[in-house]
């Protein structure tokens, strides 16, 4: 059964903009399937379909691109285009002929070498769109808006989006979020996780990394995963997993680049002089993080030591995904000091900066927005710097949205 996703009209959107939209995102998101749908219900056009999956095709795209080309004729879907960057040239040269929108919809997951073919051949050219596994909006099929503080946007949700208690939150939690395992619930998640790990590794990973020892980018995506919701230390994951500090950067920049993690950035003013500038990692495959840590159920995760930390990426990975299927950038950071006061997310939209604090607990009292003033510091800007404070909100699991303030409410976290 195909479950609609809430990137579709930013893919038309795209199509009808572009000649050519490219769908990034983690293998196994949803990528092809959305893109056939999307195919199979355009009655304006008969889009074909080849994927390079299918050795015989990537030979020819390898060995003959033109030929490849003149061989299937836009409109085309053409799936897994990371194995064959050589016929995007000729897909430049192919639409600078003939001008028409939405001629070539690209997709592919191993995404590190191929943007960069992307870029340089198609730029001006080509839509870039990026997916991620399903929103908990899409798995109830409740539509998808970008999250913002909006006291009476989060109230009309609250009307009609089902309530989630602690237990069904962890257990959409550690199920993950990828499409086969709700299309077959009867998966059982630990061993559909040891394939999708193994089948990354290999088809994704491994040559781009040159890993001579599979283990060690095993313990390194461990180590990441143990720090979701955690200000980044590149040092000491280095020292955890044995190896380099360049290779940190280079393995955390293919985590990211393939949609497993983001990295937070930190929010920092010249007035907010005691603001440390290190990322927050969050892990937005919370399923692989659950299998990679050995929590092997809801329960266990949910009592674990790490349960906090695994809510909070949950939260902020339902926000992130919520403007990526408006086709919009997150326009996210979190605040930290030197002191460690913290505020876990800022959402700054249109010069004014809205805190955010997300805590598992349903009863978060007072103490839960005290680090809000830490921001106070950017309402003394003047002119063009000049930055507002905004509406904020504590997202947790309280049973239904209540003023803590007049500027600040508490809001039931599944409403995002």
């Amino acid at each position: 059964m195909y479950i609609p996703r809430a990137i579709e009209k930013t893919i038309l959107e795209m199509s009808a903009q572009f000649r050519v939209v490219l769908l990034t995102g983690p293998r196994q998101c949803g990528k092809s399937t959305l893109f056939k749908h999307l195919a199979e219900t355009d009655k304006s056009c008969n889009r074909a379909y080849v994927t390079l999956d299918d050795l015989n095709q990537r030979k020819l795209a390898k060995a003959d691109p033109a030929l490849f080309i003149e061989t299937h004729r836009a409109p085309v879907f053409i799936d897994e285009i990371q194995y064959a960057p050589e016929i995007l040239p000729y897909i430049k040269m192919r639409v600078d002929q003939e001008n028409e929108r939405g001629m070539y919809w690209l997709s592919g997951s191993q995404m590190f070498q191929t943007m960069k073919g992307v870029t340089e051949s198609l730029a001006g050219r080509v839509g870039i769109v990026r997916m991620l596994g399903f929103s908990r909006s899409e798995i109830i099929g409740y539509e998808s808006t970008p999250f913002d503080t909006s006291h009476e946007r989060l109230r009309k949700r609250f009307e009609r989006v089902p309530t989630l208690n602690l237990h069904e939150v962890f257990s959409m939690i550690h199920r993950g979020t990828l499409p086969e395992l709700y299309a077959f619930p009867n998966i059982k998640t630990d061993s559909f996780y040891s394939s999708y790990l193994s089948t990354y590794i290999k088809r994704d990973v491994r040559d781009l990394t040159q890993v001579a020892d599979e283990t060690t980018f095993v313990d390194f995506l461990t180590a990441v995963a143990a720090r979701t919701s955690e200000p980044l230390v590149m040092e000491d994951l280095a020292r955890e997993v044995g190896i380099s500090n360049p290779t940190v950067k280079r393995w955390l920049s293919i985590l990211a680049t393939s949609g497993l993690i983001v990295l937070l950035p930190a929010y920092h003013k010249n007035v907010l002089k005691r603001a440390v500038k290190m990322p927050k990692l969050h892990f937005l495959d919370l399923g692989l993080a659950a299998h990679l840590l050995k929590w092997n159920s809801p329960e266990t995760l949910e009592a674990g030591a790490m349960a906090g930390r695994f809510f909070e990426s949950w939260v902020f990975s339902e926000i992130y995904k919520s403007f990526l299927n408006s086709g919009l950038e997150p326009p996210l950071f979190y605040y930290r000091d030197k002191q460690k006061n913290e505020i876990d997310l800022l959402l700054l939209q249109d010069g004014i900066v809205h805190p955010v604090e997300i805590k598992k607990t349903a009863s978060p009292g007072y103490n839960s927005v005290i680090n809000f003033r830490q921001l106070a510091a950017l309402d003394t800007l003047t002119n063009e710097q000049r930055v507002t404070v905004g509406d904020g909100c504590v997202l947790c699991m309280i049973s239904e949205p209540l003023p803590e303030s007049a500027r600040n409410w508490y809001i039931p976290a599944w409403l995002v």
